[in-house]
């Protein structure tokens, strides 16, 4: 729902407290700055963003500012949420669902190729954001007209990519639990094939990819661990004479310490720490993430 609710440049000081604050349609928080507004678990509360005034429910406690870690700013809350606003959001959702069918309908008629995947009102009804996925830039100045004219009020029409498809839409991952994307991730670095190279995954790219079709993100979280790792081990391909004999490294594994090695005659496993005492060989170079192409 919010790409950032956060500012840069801003003296948090002004504020007693901060609290994370989780929107309807998103498992995520964020945090806003408080001063002398109570506010408890639960309280749906109004709050100034990036796209204007949004209603929440406070799903993290005030905490001391003192313990704000963040270089960035944080924006207010402004109230706990009336009746008046409790409806006008209830209203919002009602004329949200309708002005989507609206613009799918005009989406269609005027054959336009993007794929429309989320329509939301700010609370005050000032801004309505459509946004759509599409393959190529979409001229849509014609559906502009047509929305405005119909809806009454300011219209932004936000293309975005696969990743961020994903996380406005939500999913389970293989692991199980939510997507990283729609829970906790602020940004998308690029995932290199080089990472599952690193980490010796089988290269099955159906298999490496997440719901945005792309590779998945959890890809970087044991990254640096498989590097530092691997950094002990012979690289992969190399020649080790053993015992009066040449063979060729084949496989290693990071987690039992195992070597493969193989020649024509025989097949063989030794311990990183045998292979150590028994013989020398050139230590594996680290894979370059930045210079293979991200998918």
């Amino acid at each position: 729902m919010l790409e950032n609710n956060i500012e840069t440049n801003i003296d948090n000081s002004q504020y007693k407290y901060f609290v994370g604050v989780k929107f309807f349609n998103t498992p995520r928080s964020y945090f806003f700055g408080i001063d002398d507004l109570q506010v408890n678990l639960g309280d749906k509360v109004v709050v100034e963003t990036m796209r204007g005034l949004e209603m929440g429910e406070v799903s993290i406690a005030p905490i001391d500012i003192e313990k704000y870690s963040s270089e960035l700013g944080l924006k207010p809350i402004l109230r706990v949420a009336t009746d008046v606003d409790l409806r006008m959001y209830e209203s919002n959702q009602k004329d949200a669902k309708f002005a989507m069918d609206i613009c799918s309908n005009e989406i269609q008629r005027l054959g336009l190729k993007m794929n429309l995947i989320s329509c939301d009102y700010t609370l005050d009804k000032t801004k309505i954001l459509f946004s759509y996925v599409a393959d190529d830039r979409v001229d849509f100045r014609e559906l502009l007209k047509v929305l405005a004219s119909r809806l009454h009020t300011r219209i932004e029409l936000r293309q975005v990519g696969a990743r961020d498809k994903a996380k406005i839409i939500g999913g389970i991952g293989i692991c199980g639990l939510p997507l990283c994307c729609s829970t906790f991730l602020n940004e998308f670095d690029g995932i290199s094939i080089n990472r599952a190279k690193n980490q010796l995954l089988a290269i099955n790219i159906p298999k490496l990819s997440g719901h945005c079709g792309k590779l998945i993100c959890c890809l970087k979280y044991e990254d640096d661990a498989y590097t530092d790792l691997r950094k002990e081990y012979p690289e992969l391909g190399s020649k080790i004479w053993l015992d009066k004999k040449e063979y060729t490294v084949t496989s290693i594994n990071v987690i039992s310490h195992d070597v493969k090695l193989e020649n024509e005659e025989e097949v063989q496993f030794i311990s990183l720490e045998d292979l150590k005492k028994q013989t020398k060989f050139k230590k594996s170079r680290p894979i370059d993430n930045e210079k293979n192409e991200k998918l």
